[in-house]
Parts: C-alpha cells; structure tokens; sequence
C-alpha cells in the first residue's frame, strides 16, 4: 500500500468502527473480561477471487498493534470453499469488534474483483483494457477501486479532483463539444494543473468536431453507448490520435465484440455496481 492509500484506508478504518462501536460493543463487554485473548480463522464459503486480506490485517492492528496476523492466502488469488485465508490472534474484544468490519469490507471486494477476472479473462486475447467508473457506493469508493484493481482492471479516476471528463451534461451545459473543450484547456493552462482532458462523443459527428479542434488538447476519447460497428469507423477516422475508450452498456456477454474493434479501454459500472458480495465467515479458534 502506497502512503496516500494507508492514509485513506485508516480514515475508512476509524469512521467504519466508530459507527459499529458507537458507545460501547455492549454485547461483548457484557459477556467477556477485557484482558481475554483468543484466536479466529477467516473461512472461505463461496468460491472466487480474494480480495481485502491486507485491509483485513489494517483493521485488526487498528484495533490492536500487537496482534498477531497469519495469512494463508494473497490478495487476487482463486479461493474455494472450505479453504481458510487467515488466522488472527488478538483480545476477543479486538475480534469481536473488528469481525463485522473485516467480512463487509472482504466479501464485498472479493465480489468486485471476481467479477473484475471475469470481465479481463474475456480480454486476454486483446489489447483492450478493462477500466472502472466512478458508480461507487459513498466512502467506500477507496475500497471497490482497489478491489478492481485486484481483479485484473484498471482504476480510471478516483473523483472529480484528478481528471476533466467531458461528459454530455458538461458539454450541453457549455454550449456545445467545441466550447467545452477550449474552456476545459484554458482552465487546466490557467490554473498550471497537471491533469488530462477526456471528451465523451456521442455521434461520429462529434468524434470530427474533436478531430478538428481537440488534437493537443484531448487525451482520450469516450464513445459512449456506440454499436460496435460505429466503433470501427470512429477508430479509423481518429487513426491513434487519441486514446479511445468504449462505453455504455457493455457486459460480459458483448465485451469481445467491442474489444475486436482494437478500442484501447473499454468501461464497465457494473463491476461495482453489479457485483454481488462473496460468503465468508470468521470463526473463533477453541
């Protein structure tokens, strides 16, 4: 985990356990000793692609530094069920209160990043790249990003803060693509920002208007909700000058047709939004 990544992943730890904890795990403090110490497993009940063993093992030594944390498994590896991922040695206090947290963060990552191999194994055979979006769930978009990622695909930004994307509201709001475009670059000059434009298209009129005004200016390409088709000839009219990027609809049903047409990226919201979390449960040790 890189600095930026640990810094944002306690900030989700802290408020994540504050709002389980709240004024008391009252259940546990009623029936356990504080100084009780005592071992649990992480147990595999649904087969898949692991995901969120290291944000596991943050929440624990949020919790409690000393703890002992012993994984059997890595993060983007296939588990099955019956298969133990880790086993966590800590006060019972600390597993306790950490045990909700560990399996809604693991199952729900491990969800995204199975359906996240399932999209980039349909991609093998092609150089086009699988992106995600920004159809996240609040406050976990850290999270759901990362567990993309360990399925095989590609973060596309993390907000509004570190790329222009150019999108259809943006660009009737402005008055049209043209305007949008020489406004979005007067901004980033202006302002002295390192950030990248991206346009989305609409019409193959609207990839000419781009090729007209936005080369030096445009670094990628959205062609949203186009037929495969329509992909091919937009891809011969802007002949390598941008990045491209396929979106709208895609699924894993029609993803090699649009990935035939050698489109450099193609989108998918519905690895987040779609994914389905994965069965998991966490055991005490007797």
């Amino acid at each position: 985990m890189d600095k930026n990544f640990q810094r944002k992943l306690q900030h989700l730890i802290t408020e994540a356990l504050a709002e389980d904890i709240g004024s008391g795990d009252h259940s546990t403090l009623s029936v356990i000793g504080k100084e009780e110490e005592g071992r649990a497993v992480l147990k595999v009940k649904q087969d898949g692609i692991l995901a969120g063993m290291d944000v596991a093992q943050a929440i624990f030594e949020h919790q409690e530094p000393g703890c002992s944390f012993q994984a059997f498994k890595k993060d983007g590896e296939p588990m099955f069920v019956g298969e133990k991922a880790f086993e966590v040695a800590a006060h019972e206090h600390t597993i306790l209160q950490c045990e909700r947290l560990v399996l809604n963060c693991m199952q729900r990552m491990s969800g995204i990043a199975t359906l996240s191999r399932q999209y980039t194994d349909k991609l093998s055979n092609y150089k086009t790249r699988l992106l995600d979006t920004r159809k996240t769930t609040p406050n976990f978009r850290l999270l759901e990003k990362e567990a993309v990622r360990i399925g095989g695909g590609i973060n596309h930004r993390f907000g509004l803060y570190d790329m222009i994307m150019l999108k259809d509201n943006h660009i009737d709001y402005a008055g049209g693509i043209e305007n949008a475009i020489n406004k979005a670059y007067d901004y980033v000059k202006h302002h002295n920002l390192d950030i990248k434009i991206e346009v989305e298209t609409r019409s193959i009129a609207d990839v000419e208007k781009v090729l007209e005004i936005g080369v030096g200016k445009v670094f990628r390409v959205m062609l949203d909700n186009y037929t495969p088709a329509q992909i091919t000839e937009a891809l011969q009219l802007i002949d390598g000058k941008f990045e491209t990027e396929a979106s709208g609809g895609i699924n894993l049903d029609t993803i090699e047709s649009y990935a035939a047409t050698g489109v450099d990226y193609v989108s998918v919201g519905g690895l987040i939004h779609q994914a389905r979390s994965l069965d998991l449960s966490l055991k005490a040790v007797l």
